[in-house]
């Protein structure tokens, strides 16, 4: 006998009877955030971990086996592993559905549209677990880091909880470019939105179930910046989020756009930072619906945007805009003599030194000679993103380029480098200063 399902059309699960045969596996259908009380028993497993999947028909039954081994070895609660399947259009369907039907605690649904946060947002809105989690499907993540990951939100200590890549204690395996994207995202996240978790998009998160289902109806993103989204609410809602160092080996085969994702997180920042300031968040309903009462707006932020930003942002755009007429100058009289890529680093350097004095002094207010040095070496490390950004933009023009659409893309990638120095400035170089604020 299957017991009873609530039917639509956004998503399929397969489900075990436990009073059915061991081979007989029950389809249910439900809806992406569906009534808790109308379709969930009345006990659940301790732990629902999610593995969100897009055409991974190669990967997906040996790392969705390696899981299941080491929860059934090392984890000392009831578990359960969902496969979240985004609209795969290769075999991983077919497999997922012969790894629920094989393995006890498997259990699979399936999407009809892509997207990750889309994906996780179903599983975990559906699941009667008591700590939901997720995980990438290629286990770039050691196991080991599980149950300190999810022990916080058992016991109740924290609300969410993140593994961290970026953490002293951490060890990682990754190439230069997905270290420096992955540091300049978390570093950009602290310049916009005050974000003060340290890696918003290690794929190895969990949440406390009855939180999940306040907080995930609030997330407006179905791709990858679910995650940071998530975590940006909870923090502004004044939630626990608890941090675990991982193990973490980057996975060479990821098919992960980077660039498509880049732009689609900037995209994000922008759009949740609008709806922060303008309130269009109901944070307050958010922590009062979860007991903790109502909470007050902190003294350093007016209307979500950090208490002096805008005067900052004024003085900090002054200053730019008197750096690149300076540095368009400079180029312009040393092309002749230097040529177009000497001329650049020339101008580049004299005016990063004097971005970063005016900056200290007058967007910052930092005063005095002590700390000059440090600032300037500072200052000369985002300098070099400056000069990789323009050097780049050079490099892609082609030798019949005029000179005015020369000029027109120096200033672009100018501007790009710009928006990156008020977030190093921001969030590193003259952190102390701001926080002393």
């Amino acid at each position: 006998m299957s017991t009873p399902v609530a039917r639509t059309a956004d998503a399929q699960v397969e489900h075990k009877d436990p009073t059915a045969r061991a081979d007989i596996v029950v389809t249910m259908s439900v809806d992406t955030a569906p009534n808790p009380e109308r379709i969930r028993p009345r006990t659940g497993p301790v732990l629902d971990v999610v593995v969100p999947v897009y055409n991974e028909e190669a990967d997906l039954e040996p790392s969705v086996r390696r899981l299941h081994a080491y929860l059934s070895a090392e984890f000392p609660y009831p578990f359960r592993i969902t496969i979240a399947d985004n609209a795969s259009v290769d075999a991983t369907p077919a497999i997922a559905t012969r790894l629920a039907a094989q393995l006890p605690e498997v259990e699979s649904l399936r999407m009809p549209e892509k997207g990750r946060g889309r994906a996780l947002r179903a599983a975990w809105t559906a699941s009667d677990a008591q700590v939901l989690a997720y995980c990438d499907v290629d286990l770039s993540t050691d196991l080991a880091a599980l149950l300190p990951l999810v022990a916080p939100l058992i016991s109740g200590h924290s609300d969410l909880a993140i593994g961290t890549r970026l953490a002293r204690d951490s060890r990682v395996v990754r190439g230069a470019k997905r270290e420096f994207i992955s540091r300049s995202y978390n570093l950009i996240l602290r310049g916009t939105l005050a974000t003060r978790f340290s890696d918003a998009q290690c794929g190895f998160k969990a949440i406390r179930g009855d939180v999940a289902q306040r907080l995930v109806p609030l997330v407006e993103d179905a791709g990858w910046f679910f995650d940071t989204e998530l975590l940006v609410l909870a923090e502004r809602a004044g939630l626990r989020i608890h941090e675990v160092p991982v193990d973490w080996v980057d996975d060479p085969d990821s098919s992960v756009d980077i660039v498509r994702t880049a732009v689609d997180d900037l995209k994000g920042i922008a759009r949740l930072g609008r709806a922060l300031a303008s309130g269009r968040v109901p944070l307050n309903d958010l922590r009062e619906k979860l007991g903790r009462g109502a909470l007050e707006a902190p003294e350093r932020e007016v209307a979500g945007v950090p208490r002096g930003m805008i005067g900052q942002l004024a003085r900090f755009a002054a200053v730019g805009v008197a750096s690149t007429l300076a540095y368009l100058l400079l180029y312009v009289l040393l092309r002749t003599g230097l040529g177009a890529f000497g001329a650049n680093l020339v101008a580049l350097v004299v005016t990063a030194v004097a971005n970063t004095a005016a900056n200290r002094r007058l967007t910052f207010g930092v005063r005095g000679r002590s700390g000059a040095a440090t600032s300037q070496v500072q200052g000369l490390i985002v300098f070099f993103l400056g000069l990789a950004l323009t050097t780049g933009a050079l490099a892609l023009l082609p030798a019949t380029a005029s000179r005015p659409v020369e000029l027109l893309v120096l200033v672009l990638a100018n501007a790009l480098a710009t928006v990156l120095r008020f977030v190093a400035f921001r969030s590193w170089i003259f952190a102390t200063s701001e926080r002393a604020a």
